[in-house]
């Protein structure tokens, strides 16, 4: 009987582990694993990776990291590149939030009176983020270069779409993801759901929806300089129109504009984070 009993109770590990494996991390890591294999065996490794002469294009490149541009006449126009680049992208993700914070506490079903009003709304308003963000900005640039012209608005506009789409999906996650205690004091109180998403979810939310928010006017920053290759203006239609010309040198300080730019708003969104939580 002990002996039937001990063997049980060797044995149940190993079936959880074995459930743990197929439900849990392990299984994600064999889909990936497996995905890349295939990935691997997809490509055609008969051709040359790098073209006759990349080597040293990569070698000069590189070496002109070292002795960027530095005259006056093109460090102006490298700040006046990077004013424009951060134009485009304070007036992007402003409206960004704009159109991503109503979708986003939509999308989460926060303020829904049943459960199957709730489920209806969630999956209609997602499906709304994901449409928004599924294009790239470089495509939906492309489209209002199209039907605007070369103007910022076209940039602004790429941006403002997909981040939108993105925003709203990530502030519905946090606003569901808050502590449910002291929203069931201010239930219990007699608070209605708006009460609750204004005085409770939304203190509680904001330091992260912040944190996440200047995240992205990081990306919207490169986002911004990327737009630049499409004609719109800025870093990017710099960096492109010195590559063409191979003026290695130009480029990195074009580069080097574009990577303070980023630093910058790290430290200012760091800053502010910590300030908003003492």
């Amino acid at each position: 009987m002990r002996s039937s009993i001990a063997s049980t109770t060797l044995q149940r590990p190993r079936y959880r582990t074995q459930d743990s494996f197929f439900r849990g991390r392990g299984l994600l890591t064999l889909l990936l694993g497996v995905a890349l294999i295939w990935s691997l065996t997809s490509v055609n490794w008969t051709g040359s990776i790098v073209h006759p002469g990349g080597l040293s294009a990569i070698g000069e490149f590189f070496k002109a990291a070292f002795t960027p541009e530095l005259s006056g006449s093109f460090l102006g126009l490298t700040l006046g590149s990077a004013w424009t680049t951060v134009a485009y992208a304070v007036a992007g993700i402003c409206l960004a939030v704009l159109l991503g914070f109503p979708l986003g506490v939509l999308a989460s079903g926060v303020l829904a009176k049943s459960a199957g009003r709730r489920v209806a709304q969630v999956a209609g308003f997602r499906i709304v983020l994901g449409f928004l963000r599924a294009i790239h900005e470089l495509v939906w640039a492309w489209l209002f270069v199209v039907a605007l012209g070369l103007s910022p608005m076209a940039a602004i506009l790429a941006l403002a779409i997909p981040y939108g789409g993105i925003l709203g999906r990530i502030y519905a996650d946090i606003l569901n993801d808050v502590p449910q205690e002291p929203l069931r004091a201010l239930r219990s109180s007699g608070a209605s759901e708006w009460k609750v998403l204004l005085y409770g979810r939304l203190p509680m939310a904001l330091p992260d929806m912040l944190s996440y928010s200047f995240y992205r006017f990081e990306c919207a920053i490169r986002a911004a300089a990327i737009m630049g290759f499409v004609g719109i203006g800025g870093l990017g239609m710099q960096i492109q129109l010195s590559l063409g010309d191979l003026f290695y040198n130009e480029v990195w300080t074009l580069l080097y504009a574009l990577i303070g730019l980023v630093l910058l708003v790290d430290v200012w969104s760091t800053w502010l984070r910590r300030s908003l939580t003492q």
